[in-house]
């Protein structure tokens, strides 16, 4: 029996742990001096420990079996089919998904920053390497990456990222260099992506620095979850909806969703109880500045509405779901793993399960399966035949 038991399910938050050299073979000539991965000295002990264990997995079939008691345990680079494609199928037959999205965990910090060349030239490398390790099995959803700074380069990664199979399209959710991610120099990306019926999807990491570093310097430090100092704290853990929460306001209250009504997108390991709230702000913040904003008397809509129409969310395991369905709707939110990353824990479905005292069998499909279909629409997996 599956992690899942049966249930219709789509993990909508998985991730693939890059070896050094993972971006190399798609990075194209002019770039490759200044993109070639550099070898990763300090975490090189974990990695050939992480490789060594693999290689055991793939000629030891008792080292298998126990690997794969350890499913939901084993995190990291140390995690079954972290890193190796062929195994990632078999951890997907073990989880009992229908499909899962995949995003790489560290290749866009090897080009981040002001030099637009580095960041279109990573980005395309990045798309190529993950739609790579994806392509043989179709339950594998790869997650393209694509800034917003350069309206050109973007529409020309994102036909690339489509014509490679993307089944979802990472955006920062910042403003795209000068302008307003809504400002209609953008529009050819937005009604490209509209057209294409693929989403796109903010996920952590995206937004930038989540608050000013002063606010850890209090005279009493303390490490992050993972035992470091600069992984996500009890005081970033509040912003962490900040950039969605504009992002996604500034496209619902300036008409993105008008202007594009088959746009759809998804927030991405950010949390989600923070949408209950931002619901009645939203509407708020049309009543209160429609008298003085046009854009906002030209809504169709109220922006809530928007929301349900078109945008989805992963909570974290241990929020409290049933609550945030009865309060917000069961239209909203989706089950993911974050596989294999910690943040995921040992045992989501168990998590969400008792996070969901009351709620119905039919709302339950709509988290573990239907509200990230949507999301997905054409590029949803298609489920096993059931024998008659």
């Amino acid at each position: 029996m599956s992690y899942a038991g049966g249930r219709p399910t789509l993990d909508a938050d998985s991730h693939l742990m890059e070896l050094p050299g993972f971006l190399d073979p798609f990075i194209e000539e002019p770039m490759r001096a200044r993109l070639l991965t550099k070898p990763l000295e300090r975490v090189a002990p974990l990695l050939d420990a992480a490789a060594e264990a693999a290689a055991r997995r793939g000629s030891d079939p008792a080292e298998r079996e126990a690997a794969e008691e350890r499913l939901l345990l084993d995190k990291g680079w140390s995690a079954m089919g972290a890193f190796d494609p062929a195994e990632r199928s078999h951890v997907v037959d073990l989880l009992g998904v229908d499909g899962q999205l995949v995003f790489a965990t560290f290749a866009t910090a090897l080009f981040m920053g002001k030099d637009l060349d580095l960041v279109y030239a990573g980005s395309a490398a990045h798309n190529r390497a993950v739609a790579a390790f994806c392509e043989h099995d179709p339950r594998l959803l790869p997650v393209a990456w694509i800034p917003l700074d350069d309206t050109e380069r973007a529409v020309t990664l994102l036909e690339e990222a489509l014509d490679l199979g993307c089944a979802a399209i990472h955006v920062p959710s910042t403003a795209a260099g000068t302008r307003a991610p809504t400002h209609p120099d953008l529009d050819r990306f937005w009604g490209t992506l509209a057209d294409s019926d693929v989403p796109f999807v903010l996920h952590i990491g995206g937004g930038g620095r989540l608050l000013d570093r002063a606010f850890h310097d209090n005279g009493r430090p303390v490490t992050d979850h993972l035992g470091g100092g600069e992984n996500i704290r009890s005081k970033d853990f509040l912003c962490i909806a900040h950039s969605p929460a504009l992002f996604l306001g500034a496209m619902i209250l300036d008409g993105m969703f008008d202007r594009f009504p088959n746009l759809r997108g998804g927030v991405i390991e950010q949390g989600a109880s923070w949408v209950v709230s931002w619901l009645h702000q939203l509407d708020y913040a049309r009543r209160a500045f429609r008298r003085t904003e046009e854009p906002l008397r030209q809504l169709a809509r109220p922006p809530s509405e928007y929301v349900h129409a078109h945008l989805r969310f992963t909570p974290f395991p241990g929020e409290p779901v049933g609550w945030m369905i009865e309060q917000a709707g069961a239209d909203l939110f989706m089950f993911s793993t974050d596989y294999p990353h910690p943040e995921g824990g040992r045992d989501p479905l168990a998590k969400f399960e008792q996070a969901m005292p009351g709620v119905s069998d039919a709302d339950k499909h709509r988290f573990y399966y239907e509200n990230m279909a949507f999301l997905l629409g054409s590029r949803t997996p298609a489920r096993p035949a059931v024998a008659a």
